[in-house]
């Protein structure tokens, strides 16, 4: 056992992590080394081994408390065989043992079963008019798929993966082990063939028999009128291909919305400042003002006020989901003019003198409640 490496040093853990933490680390460690990521690299293949057999150690409460006190010794199939101490110098996992009676393979999943692909991630930038319209775009994608040369079973064009000799193509083997009811038959996936019963004499020049490949695909993608940024596309199929007949995974696209120049959207509304005379604002006026639909004609009523909203409905973002569309919505700001001339700052002042205190309501509420903090003062 002393060529072995300490299973929680394999993981990049300390003794005594949780389930949690050994579940985080061997995800991240599968990953970093799978065969699929590194075709035809036989350290990776043995680091990917080395990352399984530590988890399926840790994993399994019984045989990480086993192992937290013998290390690999109390592990291993033989722990025990030699010290004829009895029942108490010896620490089976029964479960392992009688599921090879009734099922045949322990937890061992079964290399030949159908694997759904893994998912491909993707971005497609849109302008805030395609996100509002809807589009169709293309993005390119790497993906995994099956090797067309070898038709993703790894062998050489022209030959045929053949039966483990060792197995016999079962993809178990049977080994011996000590129980305290004396040596028993057991049964374990074949380490020659990994447990599929199958060997590659001739390996795929393409995929290094691998039986799959990298391509770079484009994909057409629709994008749904009223898209928001930050949503992501869901298309199904497009993702790594599946193995052993499982289905492919999906292509996840996750949508961008460039900001526009005078448009904000907030959920499915549009928000727009919008500048007004003090005239315009006073008298009411036909104002065009623009829309996702191109420029149209929005009425401003006498006496609307600064920081006043003004809606029109069903001008916004439709909903992707049916409902109803948002509004395009006018904030109104009246901008006081710069640089008059005499004229105009004399006009101004006469104009002022006609006015009184009923048509400057915020003004007469404000002095109201001066004269009742200070009184006429």
């Amino acid at each position: 056992m002393a060529d072995k490496r300490d299973y929680y040093e394999v993981l990049g853990l300390q003794k005594g992590a949780s389930d949690d933490e050994i579940k985080k680390a061997f995800r991240r460690k599968a990953k970093e080394f799978h065969p699929d990521l590194h075709p035809g690299d036989k350290q990776a293949e043995a680091n990917f081994k080395e990352v399984n057999e530590a988890y399926e150690v840790l994993s399994d409460s019984q045989k990480k408390a086993r192992y937290d006190q013998y290390g690999h010794a109390g592990v291993d199939p033989n722990f025990g065989a030699g010290g004829g101490g009895g029942f108490s110098d010896m620490d089976f996992d029964f479960g392992d043992i009688f599921s090879s009676f009734f099922g045949g393979g322990g937890r061992r999943a079964n290399p030949n079963a159908p694997r759904h692909g893994g998912d491909v991630a993707a971005q497609v930038i849109l302008s805030f008019e395609e996100s509002a319209k809807g589009c169709k775009k293309q993005v390119e994608v790497t993906v995994v798929e099956a090797c067309a040369d070898c038709g993703g079973n790894g062998a050489e064009k022209g030959t045929s993966p053949k039966s483990c000799p060792n197995c016999g193509g079962s993809g178990q083997v049977r080994r011996q082990q000590r129980t305290p009811f004396g040596v028993m038959q057991t049964q374990a996936a074949c380490d020659r063939c990994r447990g599929t019963g199958r060997i590659v004499e001739k390996p795929c020049r393409t995929c290094n028999g691998s039986g799959r490949v990298t391509a770079r695909r484009t994909v057409g993608i629709n994008v749904p009128a009223g898209i928001d940024d930050g949503q992501t596309i869901i298309i199904r199929g497009k993702g790594n291909a599946g193995q052993n007949g499982g289905q492919p995974g999906d292509l996840q696209v996750r949508v961008s919305v460039r900001p526009h120049p005078i448009f904000e959207r907030r959920g499915n509304d549009i928000y727009c400042d919008l500048p007004l005379t003090f005239v315009q604002a006073s008298l009411g006026a036909d104002i065009k003002v623009p829309t996702l639909d191109g420029r149209e004609t929005l009425q401003v009523k006498e006496g609307t006020q600064p920081g006043e909203l003004l809606r029109m409905k069903g001008k916004g973002f439709p909903d992707v989901q049916g409902r109803r569309a948002g509004d395009l919505v006018f904030r109104v700001n009246v901008e006081v003019p710069k640089n008059l001339n005499n004229e105009q700052k004399e006009l101004l002042r006469k104009f002022d003198s006609t006015t009184s205190d009923k048509q400057y309501q915020k003004g007469k509420s404000f002095k109201d409640k001066l004269k009742s903090l200070f009184g006429n003062d």
